[in-house]
């Protein structure tokens, strides 16, 4: 028998967020991020669950390679440009939309030679505007102050000018404005951000009728931005919330991954006892203790202490001690009913992956990115 520990996969939750996304972004195009194997959950499970957005988009061009030679035919966007000239050789053959965000990069697109034909997937920027001539389709990333990627904005002219040059030449196809909020969880947060983007634009009328990608997830969720062509949801779509102070549920958002297992070992212990290395957690009265297959090398976070929720045997309680490569002890006092073989699940429906994440000092993000490729993913 294998060991029990899985993290189910729900692409019809996928599919659910996705349409919270519709609702909440109506007439916008949606880049669903799928970056980190779809933080987390895979790239069959995004397939399955997101093949209704407008596009995917993400960082690693192993994965789009994997997309295209799964079939996946429609636009997919690299977030964080090419790394090397020779990525734009594969974006030219898998038709892969860029972000070009730095001088590099640029110049790398200006010593490209002319696209001799346009590819024959989809057009990987579909803007209701005519298609030029052969290329690659490109989004110029502006730096608003976030400060991490971005072109600065007295820089933007001379690059829409340097856009457009490489657009006559047949290097690149269609072109889009970008950029990314650093505070859209703040109240008020974007607001410096959208001041400079909103002064920024009234001065490029040569790119007027570009489209514009905006919002990230909270911004889609409080609807900051009403002129996004294209959003850009993550943690949303996979059923996890933006905010510290928000929870998921309240937010219409289902969990997409449970991540699960199952007692191993269940014992008694007295008043006293210690549980675990460093013996953190000392008993204060008798009571029972047990044992579940899974710890920090599967994903579960190290730092996660004392009392960090979790369900067993259909009940709520809590995780004591400390977190070990493989194991994690629980409190099964309330839980008299469970027995080795008794299923645990470490997060997903009865427990948020926000609620642990929020326990061990962290976000859920990284716990759902951070899942072990020793556990295995099951689609449900």
């Amino acid at each position: 028998m294998s060991r029990p520990i899985v993290a189910e996969i729900l692409p019809n939750a996928l599919q659910a967020n996705l349409a919270c996304v519709r609702r909440q972004a109506p007439g916008a195009r949606i880049w669903a991020v799928i970056k980190a194997h779809a933080y987390g959950h895979g790239l069959d499970a995004a397939l399955q669950g997101l093949a209704g957005s407008d596009g995917l988009a993400l960082v690693e061009f192993d994965s789009a390679a994997r997309l295209r030679a799964l079939g996946y035919a429609g636009p997919l966007l690299m977030l964080e440009g090419a790394f090397d000239p020779s990525d734009l050789e594969q974006a030219r053959a898998e038709n892969l939309a860029l972000v070009v965000h730095n001088a590099d990069q640029l110049k790398w697109l200006e010593a490209l030679p002319p696209d001799q034909g346009a590819g024959s997937l989809k057009d990987p920027m579909p803007t209701g505007l005519p298609r030029g001539p052969a290329g690659l389709p490109i989004w110029v990333k502006i730096d608003t102050g976030m400060h991490r990627l971005g072109f600065d904005p007295h820089d933007v002219a001379e690059v829409v000018t340097r856009i457009e040059r490489l657009q006559s030449r047949g290097v690149v196809s269609t072109a889009g404005l970008m950029t990314h909020f650093a505070n859209a969880d703040q109240p008020g947060g974007i607001d410096p951000a959208i001041s400079r983007w909103q002064a920024l634009r009234a001065t490029l009328a040569a790119c007027r009728d570009w489209p514009v990608s905006l919002s990230n997830s909270a911004a889609i969720i409080d609807r900051l931005v009403i002129d996004s062509h294209w959003v850009r949801p993550g943690i949303m779509l996979y059923g996890a919330s933006p905010y510290a102070d928000r929870t998921a549920q309240s937010l219409g958002l289902k969990p997409a991954m449970r991540l699960r297992s199952e007692l191993i070992s269940v014992r008694s212990i007295a008043a006293g006892e210690a549980v675990g290395y460093g013996s953190q957690f000392v008993a204060p009265t008798a009571m029972t203790i047990g044992v579940v297959a899974a710890g920090y090398a599967d994903g579960y976070p190290r730092h996660a202490p004392t009392g960090t929720p979790i369900q067993v045997a259909g009940c709520r309680t809590r995780i004591v001690g400390r977190v070990s490569m493989d194991m994690i002890a629980v409190d099964l006092q309330g839980v008299a009913h469970a027995r080795v073989g008794s299923p645990v699940e470490l997060w997903g429906d009865a427990v948020s992956v926000d609620e642990v994440a929020q326990c061990a000092g962290t976000i859920g993000y990284e716990l759902l990115c951070a899942v072990a490729p020793r556990v295995p993913r099951r689609l449900i």
